[in-house]
């Protein structure tokens, strides 16, 4: 496997479904028509709504900014920086921010699709291992980080560049943080 790498700047930029902000896409599957999953960054410039998934399971954490408040049908939650936060896509949600922010956004379409988010943080140093038989899509957060493959691949990460994985551990070397999704098929063809 090669270790597949995709700078920030070219994410590609679209419009919110509900047009209240833009997402640049950074993964997802398949490429054209419904996704079994996406993964996404999305800046929120002022509170609004979220736009409805239904169907879709949602992951959502704070990756710049402050603070962001998300009452999901009518449950307030405070997200903090770095810590990812699940619910219904196609629950009511409504965004308050006091300032820009930037968030990454995991989708799943239920049935066909599951994630789990995590991060790793390294100091210069020390190192993490990663590694599952999933695929995993792997996303700089703060800092620089480094991804190592045994075959000899590497690749440095800075914020909001990303790396894509299938197969043997990988070491993360550097100083920063990493989000780590791993996508799992549910779908009962396996695809």
């Amino acid at each position: 496997m090669t270790l597949g790498i995709q700078r920030f700047a070219t994410h590609q930029r679209m419009p919110w479904r509900n047009g209240g902000g833009v997402t640049y896409e950074v993964a997802r599957w398949p490429a054209e028509g419904e996704f079994d999953w996406r993964i996404s960054i999305a800046e929120v410039a002022a509170s609004g709504a979220f736009s409805a998934f239904p169907g879709i399971d949602r992951i959502i954490m704070l990756v710049d900014g402050p603070e962001m408040v998300l009452t999901v049908d009518g449950d307030r939650h405070a997200l903090q920086p770095l810590v990812p936060f699940a619910f219904d896509g196609g629950s009511d949600t409504d965004c308050q921010v006091g300032e820009p922010t930037r968030d990454l956004n995991v989708m799943t379409t239920r049935g066909r699709a599951s994630a789990d988010l995590d991060v790793v943080r390294v100091d210069d140093g020390a190192d993490a291992t990663v590694a599952s038989p999933d695929p995993l899509v792997l996303v700089g957060l703060t800092g620089t980080v480094v991804v190592s493959a045994d075959n000899g691949e590497d690749a440095e990460l800075a914020a909001l560049d990303v790396a894509y994985w299938t197969g043997t551990p990988l070491t993360v070397t550097g100083s920063g943080a990493l989000a780590v999704v791993r996508i799992r098929s549910t779908s009962i063809s396996g695809g």
